[in-house]
């Protein structure tokens, strides 16, 4: 089985810097873990954003703190999750002044939408469209699509003036020998919302040795798209 992000990509998926492939190919099949370990440059936040961060944050959505030369991590391990869909990890963890946070998401392909949904938090109660693009440099670029609530027996789709849009960016740079991150939110009436960028090295690991830890995994699986 070829990666989500592969069959999500298509022929384009070929045009991904070949460091980008190898990151965004691991999957089941592929019995590979990509861990990264870097910097944040800068995680910064509109001043008024910070109670709903904050809010965000009880279920590892988002960082209500900001910070520049932040050590973080980030871990992508492939899995099949209890309904049979093939799910890759993106936990990241801020070592921030004070202490660590983490923002944790799991990306679904999903067969109905022909593309990657991505489920953010520790109980997935966020599930957001993404559409993904490889850049002219051969980088990719992610930009959040529709975003649902799924909360008990509660769900809806909740408006763009409610959610924004997020716009990832990322990309190897052969000088530094490193990957680079970007993310943006923005809002259409408010501006910029939240972001960080930073830099990190990437080491690939043996899951069908080791397995893949819990503690990556959400604590509530959804099925709802």
């Amino acid at each position: 089985m070829t990666s989500i992000f592969e069959r999500a990509l298509g022929a384009d998926f070929a045009r991904l810097h070949p460091q980008l492939r190898q990151r965004l190919g691991v999957s089941v099949t592929d019995g590979r873990a990509c861990l990264g370990t870097g910097v944040m440059e800068h995680i910064w936040h509109a001043r008024f954003t910070r109670p709903f961060l904050a809010l965000g944050a009880k279920r590892n959505i988002l960082v209500p703190e900001q910070g520049r030369q932040v050590p973080f991590t980030i871990e992508n391990y492939p899995y099949v999750d209890s309904y049979g869909r093939e799910t890759v990890t993106f936990v990241r963890t801020f070592d921030l002044p004070g202490r660590r946070r983490r923002f944790d998401a799991t990306m679904v392909y999903d067969l109905e939408g022909d593309g990657v949904v991505d489920y953010l938090g520790c109980h997935q109660h966020l599930a957001v469209d993404l559409d993904l693009r490889v850049d002219e440099l051969g980088g990719l670029v992610i930009r959040s699509g529709e975003f649902r609530l799924h909360e008990g027996w509660f769900s809806c789709r909740l408006p763009e003036l409610m959610t924004g849009t997020a716009v990832v960016r990322e990309s190897y740079d052969d000088d530094a020998g490193r990957f680079r991150i970007g993310v943006t939110v923005s809002h259409p009436r408010l501006g910029p919302l939240f972001g960080y960028r930073g830099t990190f090295s990437a080491r690939y690991v043996d899951i069908t040795e080791h397995g893949v830890p819990d503690t990556v995994k959400p604590r509530r699986e959804e099925v709802r798209r």
